[in-house]
């Protein structure tokens, strides 16, 4: 056996895609597996998101669907941006999100939760919910409701698996 074009026509080709495969990975884009329905309807169980990395967090708007850490829950967590810093929230008593004293429309909400609270959110810092407000363990139920910016890994973008549900994001009632 010829060895060295062995090396050459497999071990070299082989060795670059899975640098490549890395290198794409760590910097570019990852997948997620969802462990719980905090998400629900939007993303269900066990659904796969490709995630796309957040070097500019001024990119980020209300509404995005965002993956970062918790070093509260010291996990990784997914859930809807909410509220950029500076931003104040007011939750009344129907659940109903004000921002800034604006009325808030979410139509991915299917499942309130009749919970009060107010904050404001620190320069550098984020507020994230779960959909699925009554079974979301979330910023208005953390220690510290905030995450900082720092720990922003990225914006989920489209579901790949389970392949029925493949493509972007289906929100609200259709999303059932």
């Amino acid at each position: 056996m010829d060895y060295k074009k062995f090396f050459k026509e497999w071990i070299i080709p082989i060795g670059a895609a899975v640098v490549f495969a890395i290198l794409i990975n760590q910097f570019l884009f990852f997948q997620v597996r969802v462990p719980s329905e905090s998400m629900y309807p939007t993303i269900k169980i066990g659904d796969r998101i490709i995630v796309t990395k957040v070097y500019n967090r001024d990119k980020l708007k209300r509404g995005d669907i965002v993956v970062f850490y918790s070093k509260e829950l010291q996990e990784t967590l997914i859930k809807r941006l909410i509220a950029l810093p500076g931003d104040e929230i007011k939750i009344d008593e129907n659940g109903q999100i004000y921002i800034n004293g604006d009325k808030t429309e979410e139509p991915y909400v299917v499942f309130p939760e009749k919970r009060k609270g107010e904050f404001k959110v620190p320069k550098d810092y984020y507020f994230f919910l779960g959909d699925n407000r009554a079974r979301s363990y979330d910023a208005r139920k953390w220690n510290n409701p905030y995450i900082e910016g720092k720990d922003i890994k990225g914006k989920a973008r489209v579901i790949v698996y389970p392949f029925n549900r493949f493509g972007k994001f289906v929100f609200g009632e259709e999303a059932l």
